[in-house]
């Protein structure tokens, strides 16, 4: 039974990702359908301005080609099963400040100073894929299992101690054979 919620909740999860990647372009193209000239437009809860865009429809076409790339990746991001999905935060940082500024700030600042952000998101980003690509290198490409590796070491430096404390027990043998 538990199973079946499972599948079910994965199908729906799924299916709805599968309609908003299938609604992005019809979401994409909305813009075109604003009165030209409009410097306001209420939508639903809000109200959308041209934000020193030559209109609103102007305005909107630029925060969607940053929304709609940002939603994908942040999809793809959600659903990649291999083991460089983190790399995909690099372009979400982009399209993420690109976004933020472009609804923040004025229109004649937006694209300026986000290579700064990105260059620090992936400068933690990147490090990190590298390392699990050379721990998955050396396990799979290499066959070097640092689990056995670590267990080797632990054996020989308990045989070494054991060594060690041998030959002390022998020079204490040693002593007192002398003493006697």
């Amino acid at each position: 039974m538990k199973e079946k919620i499972q599948i079910r909740n994965k199908l729906l999860f799924e299916s709805l990702l599968a309609l908003c990647i299938a609604l992005t372009p019809l979401i994409f193209y909305t813009c075109k359908y604003i009165a030209a000239g409009s410097q306001e437009i209420t939508v639903l809860f809000f109200t959308l301005t041209a934000n020193d865009f030559a209109d609103v429809g102007t305005a909107l076409y630029y925060y969607l080609t940053k929304f709609i790339p940002l939603a994908l990746l942040v999809f793809w991001f959600i659903t990649c099963k291999h083991w460089w999905y983190h790399t995909i935060l690099i372009p979400i940082a982009m399209y993420s400040f690109q976004l933020y500024n472009a609804l923040i700030r004025e229109a004649y600042n937006s694209d300026k100073n986000e290579i700064l952000y990105v260059a620090l998101v992936t400068m933690v980003v990147v490090p990190i894929v590298y390392l699990i690509r050379v721990k998955l290198v050396d396990k799979y490409v290499h066959g070097i299992d640092l689990n056995a590796i670590d267990a080797e070491i632990q054996l020989l430096e308990e045989k070494e101690a054991l060594r060690k404390e041998r030959e002390h027990l022998k020079q204490h043998q040693k002593t007192l054979s002398k003493k006697m």
